[in-house]
């Protein structure tokens, strides 16, 4: 039984809860729920973290800017082509502090998904990006990305408009910046198209999100010849929040409610908040030269294999 038939039972249960009014039959259902979210929701496998990665009720990157600054002024346009719906950027201040905000944005319906392309960018998308990263730069202000795509736009026009290109240019200006820059993975990371966002001092990533060079379907087709087995994929591919911390991918895991973050969405927001704000303090103790050495040398070590290091992941074990 894979997590989404878990919750169909939490929602069934609860259902009934509200249908009983006061009685002493809500308090047993209400412990048989919790009980139940606590035995079943917390074994978790690769593919269970998949299917709450990509929930249809899972929180949006603007849902948390909203939360986060509540005076985002979004800024749009590449200057070359035009605007990119699918990544939004712009200026808001976080508890007093000035922040770029730069995030992939999915819909949360098909009309908003077709505007928002899935939130798969194009290349007028990326240049977007790096523009207000260098304008960032210029005004010395921190900056915040949130990654939350399937992968970057594989269309025609995309490539005839230079969508390689863009996404390494993205990877070179990103190394090169002398201003902190964080991200957060908050639902799927997806190939360059995630990357293109992913260059930073410091990488945070909600515990059910999944991060990886190409889908679980993509890789079962490729290797497989069968997209079905994209369970399968999913356990070899090490694309959860554990395993890259594992390879020191990641920095940091944020924990999410029982069940996924849609299950408790202001929680979820606060401690990716607090999250964000914890990881800037300590960056802004080094100086410009300090904060381009330590994200090169991040990025240098990237794959070597170290010791789970609990502690520096709030003790949050599987």
């Amino acid at each position: 039984m894979d997590i989404l038939a878990k919750e169909r039972k939490v929602k069934d249960l609860e259902k009934q809860l509200s249908e009983l009014g006061n009685s002493e039959a809500v308090e047993k259902i209400k412990l048989e729920i919790k009980r139940y979210k606590e035995k079943e929701m917390t074994k978790l496998t690769p593919w269970d973290r998949v299917l709450l990665a990509r929930h249809q009720l899972r929180p949006t990157a603007m849902d948390f800017i909203n939360y986060m600054s509540q005076d985002f002024i979004e800024l749009h346009g590449d200057r070359l082509y035009r605007d990119d719906m699918s990544i939004i950027g712009g200026i808001g201040t976080i508890e007093g502090q000035v922040f770029t905000i730069i995030a992939q944005q999915k819909g949360k319906t098909l009309e908003e998904n077709l505007v928002r392309n899935f939130a798969m960018p194009h290349p007028e998308g990326y240049r977007k990006a790096l523009r207000l990263m260098k304008q960032a730069e210029k005004f010395g202000r921190p900056i915040i990305t949130i990654i939350d795509t399937p992968g970057a736009y594989p269309g025609i026009g995309a490539e005839e408009r230079g969508q390689g290109q863009a996404i390494a240019m993205n990877l070179l200006e990103m190394s090169e910046l002398t201003v902190p820059v964080i991200a957060v993975v908050i639902g799927e990371g997806g190939s360059g198209g995630a990357l293109a966002l992913g260059v930073a001092n410091k990488v945070l990533m909600l515990e059910n999100a999944i991060y990886s060079i190409l889908s679980p379907e993509g890789y079962a087709s490729i290797i497989w010849k069968d997209a079905s087995l994209a369970p399968k994929a999913a356990e070899v591919m090490k694309l959860t929040a554990y395993d890259l911390a594992e390879f020191s991918i990641i920095d940091r895991i944020i924990k999410e409610p029982l069940g996924g973050a849609h299950f408790d969405k202001e929680k979820t927001y606060l401690d990716t908040k607090n999250a964000i704000l914890e990881e800037y303090y300590k960056l802004r103790k080094l100086s410009p030269t300090e904060i381009h050495f330590q994200r090169n040398n991040k990025i240098r070590n990237f794959g070597f294999l170290q010791r789970f290091n609990y502690e520096n992941l709030g003790g949050i074990k599987r």
